[in-house]
């Protein structure tokens, strides 16, 4: 009876010492656990997190952008580039919404040579070559002053005329054209410019730009003049990839009806010269900055555009030493003689 009471007691025991011992086991692992756990949060916090690239943001064009020019209303926040995939008509609505919109801003645009017959803007628009037109009018009432007609500079002395051109360079070259397409004229057209495109390219020194200038501006003919000018601005502006001269003119040409071809070249030509510069075009005061697929090309800070504004709207005068009247009300001023500054 004691060895089984004994036995009863060593077997609670056991049987205690059974049940306690998971429970101890369980009590020590439990910082254990709670140590491994704050281990690896610790590591998960301190562990580099992959960097995400920031989101791109669409470029936008400053609020400001148009401010610049005097009437110009400023220019709306857009995205800097259209649609790759913008379709034809697309293009073509864009396109003349240019178009407008720099007539707004140039309602007095006009050809930038002075002249005041045919023959006077064949010859100035030649002698215009790798020269401004400022220049040209700077030279020309000297020349014309002599040889008022075409007669009279066929039969002029090569020598006098080269030194009158003198200031527009490669005066030699230049002379040498004037008088070969003022005998031209003489012999073959009575004295007369023609009024023809065919007839006009015939002339030395007479391209297609030169007689555009010629048809658009002494005949009312619609032309598109494509000057270096133009070439740059529809090429910013995704109108075309041509590089070709004609074939610029073909594939702007068919962006427009033909009726506009002519004040269209001045319009573009216009903005060219005054805020779409070749070097540094002035983004930041430029009237069609949101429909110009070149935006940031130049500088679009408003303040540092506007200082780079050329012509009357710059406070300075324009190409023209007798320009239209239109111009002059519109606060152009004319250009100064040669000699005077």
């Amino acid at each position: 009876m004691k060895k089984s009471s004994a036995s009863k007691k060593t077997a609670s025991a056991k049987g205690a010492a059974a049940e306690k011992a998971p429970v101890e086991k369980a009590a020590a692992e439990k910082p254990a656990a709670k140590k491994t756990a704050g281990k690896k949060a610790a590591a998960k916090k301190t562990a580099p997190m992959k960097r995400q690239a920031p989101a791109k943001k669409p470029a936008v064009v400053p609020k400001k952008a148009a401010a610049a020019v005097k009437g110009v209303a400023p220019a709306k926040t857009v995205a800097a580039k259209p649609p790759r995939g913008e379709s034809r008509t697309a293009l073509v609505r864009r396109a003349r919404r240019i178009d407008r919109e720099l007539a707004e801003v140039y309602p007095y645009a006009h050809p930038e040579l002075d002249f005041e017959n045919p023959f006077q803007l064949v010859v100035a628009t030649v002698l215009s070559a790798q020269t401004t037109d400022l220049r040209v009018n700077q030279t020309t009432p000297a020349l014309f002053a002599k040889y008022p007609t075409p007669e009279d500079l066929a039969a002029a002395v090569p020598e006098e005329v080269e030194e009158i051109l003198r200031p527009t360079g490669f005066f030699r070259a230049k002379t040498k054209s004037v008088i070969g397409l003022s005998k031209a004229l003489t012999e073959d057209f009575g004295g007369e410019v023609p009024g023809r495109l065919e007839d006009l390219v015939k002339l030395p020194g007479v391209g297609r730009k030169t007689a555009f200038v010629v048809l658009g501006n002494a005949f009312g003919r619609p032309g598109i003049t494509v000057d270096t000018h133009f070439q740059r601005l529809v090429r910013r502006w995704r109108w075309t990839e041509e590089t070709d001269p004609d074939k610029i003119e073909a594939a702007v040409g068919a962006l427009f009806p033909k009726s506009d071809w002519t004040d269209l070249s001045h319009h573009v030509i216009w903005h060219g010269r005054r805020i779409c510069h070749a070097r540094k075009p002035a983004c930041g005061a430029c009237p069609i900055a949101p429909l110009c697929p070149a935006y940031g090309e130049g500088e679009t800070d408003p303040g540092k555009a506007k200082k780079l504004l050329k012509y009357e709207k710059g406070g300075l005068p324009g190409q023209r030493l007798k320009p239209p009247q239109s111009y002059l009300d519109a606060g152009g001023k004319p250009a100064p003689p040669l000699g005077a500054g």
